[in-house]
Order: structure tokens, then C-alpha cells, then sequence
């Protein structure tokens, strides 16, 4: 693998992860230069069948995440097939699964077994409720832990019906966690020269993301209730709707609210006593927000958004997809790059939401068939030779795609 220097260059990870948490942390690391052997059964990551859409037979959801990844299939269950993972594991920084705790433990693959073996490794853990506790075992998808993060309960309707986050949420926040865990396991082991295990929990990970509302609860003891798209310690700020479509406005200031009576026009807004304040304005929320309403719906919100951006009032129309990825900052950006695939064809990807100076990341290359690095990684790896592996092949220790890839 060649390139420009990478912050993670000579980084090895064994990715034993499937489906978002685990897949989408292994793909920033890969975006800034670790070396990612994605080790997969041969019924594959679950990923692989999460569609439609599909692009020559491959999941859209699957070709975005794992992208920048070689491709490596063993059957664990064979004792040859795992002495070959083993030997891959010696060869490793860092180690991540997301299965369920104990999972790794009964193939023989948990931390207290392969840090004898390896103890510069680095192990993650991605699983819903950590490692102990009376959660432990329990089965963890997205939605449920929006739920028992107590995430759902503050995001619906002013009505107070609860509306799932629009995207994975507790998965995404997870990987994110999880790559913040290996980075600082990482630079430990410079002064070490030990790994250590890096133990991340979706329910964890989201009750830190809402710290600000967790430490709003604690200074009331006031258990907060779905809001729309308000939010409840600054007035105005929100989603409204101008003549023809929604858009967003945060006044986070008095001096921002100053400004923002100027662009309505509304001078008596800003000296009247109830408004006179953000306190006021929270105290007075069901008086203000109608009257804005009305007011709104006087302009398209273009317009709005125009005049308010002007007046330096963060705002913006609420776009879709669509809008997003044909955005020109978007595009000056480099967040909607274009990979070409060998069965799925050329297909748009996000691009590397962290921007270096030095070392660079990269969008470098599509996702893998299943198993398709698999030859060239334990000839690379292990020294193994294309008779040994046509031996294990045959016999169903290892598993090759039909396209043979190149590292």
C-alpha cells in the first residue's frame, strides 16, 4: 500500500467487527492509514445483506463502511483455521469485535488468551452495555439503546411521542468511542510497550455524548420531555417554516438576539420586558414562539436564511440528502468522494471528516468481496505459500472470492 505519509501508517488491525459500530470505527481508522484485515466467516458480515439499495449484487450500506479494507476469510471453528488467525493476531496492533461478551472467549480469541501471545496488542471491544453488569448479556441494536440511554425520551414531538434519531446514533457514537479508545491505548503503548484491552459500551458512549442534558438534569432534577426541534436552555432556537419550506435559526446570545429583531424589523420585540433576556425568553416561550411563527411565514425561507446569515445569525434551511451531497462546500470538502468498485461499479462514499495538514487522510479504496484479500494477506503475513493455501481452500479452512485482490 503506497501513498503520502499517514498518520497511522504501519498501524495492523484485525477487524473481527460486523454491521456499523465496529465496520464504521475501522473505517476512519483505515481513512487515516491503518492497515485493516476485515476477517469475516463465510456467511460474511451481516452488512453484506443489509438492503436495498444494492449495486451488482453488493449492499450500499456495506461498500460504504467497509471501504479501504482487505478481505480475509477463515472458518474459527477448525483448529487450523484458528491457528491461522492466531498467527495473524501475533502480527497485529490493535485487535476489534463487536459481538457479544464472551463471544471471543469460547473460541479461544478473548484478550486474556491472545495477550499471552501478543502483549503489545491493543484488543476493543465494542458491545451495548460493556463487559459487566447486570446488562451484560443483554442484545443491543440501535434503537434499543436510544431507548435505555434515555435518548428516546427527549427526542419526538412537542406532543411527546418519541421519534427514533435519524440515523444509527448509538452505533455511530460507539465507533466513535471505540477510535478514541485505540488511539489512546496506542500512545500508552509508546511508553509501555504494553496493550491493553479497550472495553466501550454503546450505552456508555451515548449517556457521555449527553452530558450537557444529563448535568441540566442534575442542576433541576426536572426529567426533561421531548421538545421538537427546540431546545430548552436558549430561545430562540429551533426549526420554523417560512412560505415554502422549514428552516433552522440558534440566537444564542443577547447580542444575537439584538440583531435578530433588526432582521425581523421588530424593535419593540427586543426592549419588551418578557423577551429582555434568554431566561425571559425561556419563561416566555409559549408567548414568543407563535408570535414568530406568524411572523415567518411572511418570506420564503431562503429569503430568511439570507437576511439572518447576513445579520450573523447562525441559521440554515433544512436540507435534504440530496442538497447536502451537491453542496459546494461539500464538494471543496472532499465528503462525497467516488469509488469504483469492481462488481458494484463507481459509487459516491463520505469522505474523511477530519482534516490534516501533515498527514492526510484518504479515501483509498473500495470495499472487499469476501475473503478476496485472503491469499495475498497470508502470503504476506505468514510467509504461507499459494500450495499450502490452495490446500486449506480446498478444505474449507479458508475462503477466497472468485476476483483476486492486490494489496
Amino acid at each position: 500500500m503506497t501513498g503520502a505519509i499517514a498518520a497511522l501508517g504501519g498501524i495492523r488491525v484485525l477487524d473481527f467487527s460486523h454491521a456499523l459500530a465496529g465496520p464504521y470505527c475501522t473505517m476512519l481508522l483505515s481513512d487515516y492509514g491503518a492497515e485493516i484485515y476485515k476477517l469475516e466467516a463465510r456467511s460474511g458480515d451481516m452488512g453484506r445483506g443489509w438492503g436495498p439499495p444494492f449495486s451488482g449484487g453488493m449492499a450500499s450500506f456495506f461498500l460504504g463502511l467497509n471501504r479501504g479494507k482487505l478481505g480475509i476469510s477463515l472458518d474459527l471453528k477448525q483448529p487450523e483455521g484458528l491457528d491461522l488467525c492466531l498467527r495473524l493476531i501475533d502480527q497485529m496492533d490493535v485487535l476489534i469485535e463487536n459481538f457479544r461478551p464472551g463471544a471471543m472467549d469460547k473460541l479461544g480469541l478473548g484478550y486474556g488468551d491472545v495477550r499471552k501471545r501478543n502483549p503489545r496488542l491493543v484488543y476493543c471491544s465494542i458491545s451495548g452495555y460493556g463487559q459487566q453488569g447486570p446488562s451484560r448479556d443483554e442484545a443491543a441494536m440501535d434503537l434499543v439503546v436510544q431507548a435505555s440511554s434515555g435518548l428516546l425520551s427527549i427526542t419526538g414531538t412537542e406532543s411527546g411521542e418519541s421519534v427514533r434519531c435519524g440515523y444509527g446514533v448509538t452505533d455511530v457514537t460507539a465507533g466513535l468511542f471505540a477510535v478514541i479508545g485505540i488511539l489512546l491505548a496506542l500512545r500508552a503503548r509508546e511508553s509501555s510497550g504494553q496493550g491493553q484491552y479497550v472495553d466501550v459500551a454503546m450505552l456508555d458512549s451515548m449517556i457521555s455524548t449527553m452530558s450537557s442534558n444529563y448535568s441540566s438534569f442534575f442542576g433541576s432534577m426536572v426529567v426533561p420531555r421531548p421538545m421538537g426541534t427546540a431546545f430548552p436552555t436558549v430561545v430562540p432556537y429551533k426549526v420554523y417554516r417560512g412560505s415554502d419550506r422549514e428552516f433552522a435559526i440558534a440566537v444564542g446570545s443577547e447580542k444575537l438576539w439584538s440583531a435578530f429583531c433588526g432582521v425581523l424589523e421588530r424593535p419593540e420585540m427586543e426592549r419588551a420586558p418578557e423577551f429582555a433576556t434568554n431566561a425571559e425568553r425561556i419563561r416566555n416561550r409559549e408567548k414568543l414562539e407563535p408570535l414568530l411563527d406568524q411572523i415567518f411565514v411572511q418570506r420564503t425561507a431562503t429569503d430568511w436564511v439570507q437576511r439572518l446569515r447576513s445579520a450573523g445569525i447562525p441559521s440554515s434551511l433544512v436540507r435534504d440528502f440530496g442538497e447536502v451531497a451537491e453542496d459546494a462546500q461539500s464538494a471543496l470538502r472532499q465528503m462525497f468522494p467516488t469509488l469504483d468498485h469492481p462488481v458494484a461499479g463507481k459509487h459516491r462514499v463520505t469522505g474523511t471528516p477530519v482534516k490534516l495538514a501533515d498527514t492526510p487522510g484518504r479515501v483509498s479504496f473500495p470495499a472487499p468481496l469476501l475473503g478476496e484479500h485472503t491469499r495475498e494477506t497470508l502470503k504476506r503475513l505468514l510467509g504461507s505459500d499459494d500450495k499450502e493455501i490452495d490446500d486449506w481452500i480446498s478444505r474449507g479452512i479458508v475462503f477466497q472470492s472468485v476476483r483476486t485482490g492486490e494489496l
